[in-house]
Order: structure tokens, then C-alpha cells, then sequence
């Protein structure tokens, strides 16, 4: 799916991967589930760098790979670094009763961690990359630890990670670590003057996304 001129989102496998293309670079956001590398490279077939925005598996599933194929930079928050590293799961949400089905479900099929990769660059809020005119890291900790945001305030675009979800309806994402945490990244993030938002997990706003955000944050309890 083209969500702009720069911007595609790829699906494999029923997960979600952002490119974002420069004349000159390729960066992909996030790597989908295990097993993602072939479809990904066949899309795109060479890529400058990798941003991970946290270490969920479904998301730095195909990162080692995609790493050894590419000799991709691979970056990630901070506070997730350390596992994706090592190669680790993460520690489990604190699911809401009506959440827990829902993982079963989608997660089946998946292992608890990824391979093992390096991280080249530990990314820290305010850190901003180059690619895309600037673009700047938001630390956005809630659902995990390490969640971060990428925002490229020249082209107005928003990539949220899973603080945000859009299946079905937009709403705060599912599974964290610590919701009141959650809540207050989603409402940091809906200040942002941006027409276009994705998510982790549903489909892209591709106009009118920050009035969008604010309306949901307003609704929210920690």
C-alpha cells in the first residue's frame, strides 16, 4: 500500500513493515514476524537501515536476517535494546481480561523472541535520524519499555509503533506493560501537527490524522 510519495506499507504474513524511501536511502520500520526476510527483500531489495520500534517479536522477528542479507544499520529504543541483543523476550503485559483470548489468538503461532541481532544505535528521545528531512524519536514507553515513535515533521508523517492501533477503530494499543504509561504516549503523540499516522497494527490515516488522534486522546483513562 502507498500511504505517500515516500512512504509504503508492506504486509507479510499478516504483519505490518514501513519503507520509507529518500532518492538515496531505504529505511524500513520494523521487520514483521520471523520468517518475514524473503517476501521483505524481494519488495525492497536493498535497505540502508532498520528502525525497530520496540522488540516485540512481530516486529523484530526478520531483523537478523534482514541485517546479515542487507549489512543494514539496525536501530532500536533503548530501553528494548538489551534483549533485542540478546535475543530475549520481553516481560509480559499486564493484559486487560478482555485482551487475554485476543493474544492467544495472534500469538500462536509466534516464538516469545527473535534471533539475536546487534544494535548499532540505541535511540534515545529527541535523537532525530538522517532520513526523511530529519527525522525525530519520541520515546513513547507504556507498552514496552523501549517504545519508540519516528515523526518526520517535514512530510507530516507519524509512524507510531503499537502505542497506537487502528483495527476497526482507532484506539490505544493492546498488550502494554503499563496502560497509564501507554496513555500518555498516545496523548503526547496526538499533540503532533501531522496529516498522516501508521500504526503497528491496522490500517494508515493518510489525511486529517493528528484532529483524529486528539479526538481519541481525550477519551482516555489511564
Amino acid at each position: 500500500m502507498t500511504v505517500t510519495p515516500n512512504l509504503t506499507m508492506l504486509v507479510v504474513n499478516g504483519w505490518q513493515v514501513y519503507v520509507w524511501r529518500d532518492r538515496d536511502s531505504v529505511t524500513l520500520i520494523d521487520t514483521g514476524a520471523p520468517g518475514s526476510a524473503a517476501s521483505i527483500l524481494r519488495a525492497v531489495p536493498g535497505v540502508d537501515r532498520i528502525v525497530l520500534t520496540h522488540g516485540h517479536v512481530d516486529h523484530v522477528g526478520s531483523a537478523a536476517q534482514l541485517r546479515d542479507k542487507t549489512g543494514a544499520e539496525v536501530m532500536a529504543g533503548a530501553g528494548d535494546a538489551a534483549a533485542i541483543r540478546a535475543g530475549t523476550a520481553l516481560p509480559r503485559p499486564l493484559f486487560e481480561d478482555w485482551e487475554v483470548p485476543i493474544h492467544e489468538r495472534v500469538a500462536a503461532d509466534l516464538p516469545d523472541a527473535a534471533d539475536p541481532v546487534a544494535i548499532d544505535k540505541e535511540l534515545r528521545d529527541g535523537d532525530v535520524l538522517d532520513f526523511g528531512g530529519g527525522a525525530e524519536i519520541l520515546a513513547i514507553p507504556g507498552h514496552t519499555e523501549g517504545s519508540i515513535a519516528v515523526h518526520l515533521p517535514e512530510h507530516r508523517v507519524l509512524l507510531t509503533g503499537d502505542t497506537i492501533a487502528n483495527v476497526g477503530t482507532l484506539m490505544l494499543g493492546t498488550f502494554n506493560q503499563d496502560r497509564a504509561r501507554t496513555v500518555a504516549s498516545f496523548r503526547r503523540l496526538a499533540e503532533l501537527d501531522v496529516d498522516t499516522a501508521c500504526f503497528g497494527h491496522g490500517e494508515p490515516i493518510v489525511a486529517g490524522a493528528g484532529a483524529r488522534l486528539r479526538d481519541v486522546a481525550a477519551t482516555l483513562t489511564p
